[in-house]
Parts: C-alpha cells; sequence; structure tokens
C-alpha cells in the first residue's frame, strides 16, 4: 500500500504527558476518598476526535453532573491520541474513560477496559454511525474501485471510521496496494483537507458530517460519497477493571442516571440529536470490532 506525505492543515497543542484537563465544578469542594471517589478524584478520558476546545465544555457539561451524583470531583482529560487514551488507562491514570469503537478493543485487552454506556437516542435507543469516503462532486471517483492511483485523506491511527473501516475497505475492493494514503491527523483535518483540494478523497464519518454540515465548514451538495461502511455502535464510556466492584457499579449507575440534557453537547458530536439519556452496553456490544481487529490482525501497535 502506498503511502504519501499530507501536510497538516490545523493544529492542535495539547499540554502536558499527551493530556490536557478540565476539573468539574465539584472540584472547589473536594470529596474525602470514598467508595464513589477513589483517591479523591475521578479521572475521564476523552480522545480528541474534534477540536479539543470545542469538545472541552461539552464534556466539562457532563462531568459535572456525575460528579454531583457520585459526590467526587470528576476532572476530564483530553488526550492527545488514541494510543495516549489506552496507554493512560493501562498506566492507572484514568478511572474512566469514553473510547472510540475500535480503541476500546486495545483498551479492553491492554487496559482492563470494561464498557459500561453509551450514547442513546430520544427513544432510549442504541445509536449507530457510519464511516465513509467522499469525493468532490465533479470527481471521475465513482465507486471505491475508482480511487486507484487517487490519494486519500485518513483520520488517525486506530479510529474505526477514519483508519479500520476505510482500510478493510480498499483491502476487500482489491486496490490497497494502488491507493497513496495518509492520515490528516484526525476527522475535522481529513474532511479539511479534501475541502481544500489537497486530496483526491477522504474519509468522513457521519458524526463529522453532521457537525461540519451544521457549521458551515462543509456543504455536502459539493462533493458525492463513493463508499459508506455498515453501522458501528457509538463509543462506549468504560470504567478500569481493576477498580472495586462497588465503585464500577456506581459509576454505571451514575452514567444512565444522567438527564438528556447532561449529555446532550456530547451526543450532537456524536450525531444523536436529539439527545436521549446514556443506555446500558456491555463489552458484547462491540464484538464486531473484535472480530474486525482480528481478522486484519490489528494491534495496539497499529494505534
Amino acid at each position: 500500500m502506498k503511502k504519501f506525505t499530507l501536510a497538516a492543515t490545523a493544529a492542535i497543542t495539547l499540554l502536558g504527558l499527551g493530556l490536557t484537563g478540565c476539573s468539574s465544578a465539584s472540584e472547589d469542594t473536594a470529596s474525602a476518598e470514598s467508595v464513589t471517589c477513589p483517591g479523591g478524584q475521578i479521572r475521564f478520558g476523552v480522545l480528541p476526535y474534534e477540536d479539543p476546545e470545542a469538545l472541552e465544555p461539552a464534556y466539562r457539561l457532563l462531568a459535572d453532573a456525575l460528579s454531583e451524583k457520585l459526590d467526587c470531583p470528576v476532572e476530564v482529560q483530553i488526550t492527545e491520541d488514541y494510543a495516549a487514551e489506552v496507554l493512560a488507562m493501562e498506566n492507572d491514570q484514568l478511572e474512566i474513560a469514553q473510547f472510540g469503537p475500535l480503541g476500546f478493543v486495545f483498551a479492553n485487552e491492554r487496559a482492563g477496559a470494561t464498557a459500561l454506556a453509551s450514547f442513546g437516542d430520544a427513544e432510549g435507543q442504541p445509536t449507530t454511525y457510519t464511516g465513509g469516503i467522499w469525493v468532490p462532486k465533479d470527481s471521475p471517483v465513482k465507486t471505491i474501485e475508482d480511487l486507484k492511483g487517487k490519494t486519500l485523506a485518513l483520520g488517525s491511527p486506530g479510529s474505526t471510521s477514519g483508519d479500520a473501516l476505510p482500510m478493510s475497505a480498499l483491502v476487500d475492493a482489491g486496490i490497497d496496494a494502488d491507493v497513496q494514503w495518509d492520515y490528516a491527523g484526525g476527522h475535522p483535518e481529513a474532511l479539511l483537507a479534501l475541502v481544500n483540494g489537497t486530496v483526491d478523497a477522504a474519509q468522513i464519518n457521519s458524526q463529522t458530517l453532521a457537525t461540519a454540515t451544521e457549521a458551515g465548514t462543509f456543504d455536502p451538495a459539493g462533493y458525492r460519497q463513493v463508499w459508506e461502511s455498515e453501522e458501528i455502535p457509538n463509543d462506549p464510556v468504560t470504567v478500569r477493571s481493576n477498580l472495586p466492584q462497588e465503585f464500577q457499579d456506581a459509576v454505571k449507575d451514575a452514567l444512565l442516571g444522567l438527564d438528556s440534557a447532561d449529555v446532550a453537547k456530547v451526543s450532537k458530536f456524536l450525531g444523536v440529536d436529539p439527545a436521549g439519556p446514556m443506555i446500558e452496553v456491555t463489552n458484547d456490544t462491540y464484538k464486531p470490532l473484535f472480530d474486525l481487529a482480528e481478522t486484519m490482525n490489528l494491534t495496539e501497535k497499529d494505534v
């Protein structure tokens, strides 16, 4: 498979060793260590699937509500990338974390992440999203097979819809050795590469499509989708399995008890609008992603 160098179209600087944090409002009156507050705080990891500056207030709202239910300060830590989030949980630097579906596979295997809850719709039903490959409307590319010899912007290594699924589609189409691809650095950056005309095609998942369309940074009328993945279960919020079971149960109950308004801003980033409450998921919910990783021989090194 050919890889070309895609110049960065945007830069994000994160503070610290791959993490940047924002604490919940309850930190001003930090709780003492308790069953629901191990170590006196809960660190909540979030992968940077959108601009961290946009994600931060949405997750702070969720964290504040969670903090109130658990009587414990909740600090949101937006990690530098997918690998940093897995590593942080593996090193006991995160108590809970939201992973992408494929990232969860590696987090489960390496860090013992256990799926607790995901983002439901207004009817309280599970939600999904899809991966896609888009080209300009006037492009000669009509099908995924036509990408042979073309340039393609992917998202980030280890991304479900921004890496593994489009790469799997190229393999299935028999053109994986003939497409020139590179990682743009994330979903928004891949979309921007297409808009700026620096690539022939780009992966754009349904979540980023909705966000960018509403923000006015992408007009779907000027582009065409030439490939779409099967539906993917939305991101799980997980807990580290080496923590006391009583704490794990308390976090699960707290997540499932959050009001829709507490999670609405995060849900919107995930393509869920109008939002509903969080719903229970288990590791088995993500079995298709475990199967995908096995089929493609993916390991945490691919992140």
